[in-house]
């Protein structure tokens, strides 16, 4: 990372570093709510868009110009390294990934591929292309943490009950760590990729881990995701961690080794930082849904997140998940040039 981009305000924040002003960038920036992203995704299906670094430099950039974010995140999916290895799966529009032979037995598991950096080659080159198009803008890398990613795969598709997952974790647990070990291996090797081409952060959603209660957190879940964070401990960029419903998990998701931990909208950031303590930083967390209000409402709730997040000794303004669809893009682009003034 160039001393430029060390020197970023989105960089520095996450690093607990004085600031001139909050950073912002919002989860799900690129595409989403974008009419110049539904247009030059019109035809296309998401795994090809993500496969295209021609396609994702430009859906990456597109609200950097429009919004003047101040990072950047990989236009991606979290199941993209898991097709990369071998899983028979897609993304169905209205409905998420789904996977064509879910895992339930121990052949499953063992038939599960790895993940070479060649495997992802068109993931190097699309941060490649974007590192210089984004200048002194830091771009964020993500993945999937291990246990959203394997409900995807034993349940074949997006859960609300977990019911699959939950089964195998409680009623084998020797192959759910197993599972669990090489999804671990597989987001780590991707996530590298990512760093060697030239991403300033990188962000590793745990988007379901709200479903589980700490202590299964800490059982069944943290040794896989801190045996990711820590395998970039020497990479030289903040490592942010987030999961949506996480409110009694932000300690243990803290302690799974990020610098930066997200907080959805449930939970208020100074109390969150109470729980997650002074020496990390956090991230968030206005409620996307606030965005379909008022102005004045939108203006008065993003002041309460800029205060509580004053508590942590570093803060990234963002939403508490994903921005929506429906999303005005005129009101995000007003948003940061609110946060920026504050």
């Amino acid at each position: 990372m160039t001393t430029t981009l060390q020197d970023s305000v989105f960089v520095r924040a996450c690093r607990g570093r004085s600031v001139p002003h909050t950073p912002v960038w919002f989860m799900r920036q690129a595409g989403r709510s974008l009419p110049e992203y539904r247009k030059i995704r019109e035809g296309v299906g998401m795994l090809e868009s993500c496969r295209r670094p021609d396609l994702v430099t430009e859906i990456t950039l597109q609200p950097v110009r429009r919004h003047g974010v101040d990072a950047a995140i990989l236009f991606s999916d979290i199941v993209v390294p898991l097709a990369a290895a071998g899983v028979d799966l897609d993304i169905v529009p209205g409905t998420g990934p789904v996977v064509a032979e879910p895992i339930r037995t121990a052949a499953d598991v063992a038939a599960l591929g790895t993940l070479e950096p060649g495997d992802v080659s068109y993931v190097d080159e699309a941060v490649r292309l974007l590192v210089p198009e984004l200048g002194a803008t830091p771009l964020i890398g993500f993945a999937g943490a291990p246990f959203t990613l394997a409900s995807y795969l034993i349940e074949g598709g997006p859960s609300r009950t977990y019911l699959k997952t939950k089964a195998m974790m409680y009623g084998d647990p020797d192959l759910w760590n197993e599972l669990c070990g090489k999804l671990a291996d597989i987001t780590l090797a991707f996530l590298r990729v990512q760093v060697g081409a030239g991403v300033s952060a990188v962000q590793l959603f745990d988007s379901w881990a709200g479903a589980l209660s700490e202590a299964d957190y800490r059982r069944f879940v943290l040794p896989h995701s801190a045996r990711v964070l820590s395998g970039l401990q020497d990479a030289g960029v903040p490592r942010i961690h987030f999961g949506v419903g996480t409110g009694v998990l932000l300690q243990a998701m803290g302690e799974a080794g990020a610098d930066v931990v997200g907080v959805d909208w449930r939970t208020p950031l100074d109390r969150a930082t109470t729980v997650i303590g002074p020496d990390r930083s956090v991230q968030g967390n206005l409620d996307p849904a606030i965005l379909f209000a008022p102005w004045e409402v939108v203006e008065r709730e993003a002041r309460r997140v800029v205060a509580e997040g004053r508590a942590a000794p570093g803060h990234v303004f963002n939403l508490g998940h994903g921005v929506m669809p429906e999303t005005d893009p005129e009101v995000l682009t007003r948003l940061v040039e609110l946060i920026h003034t504050l």
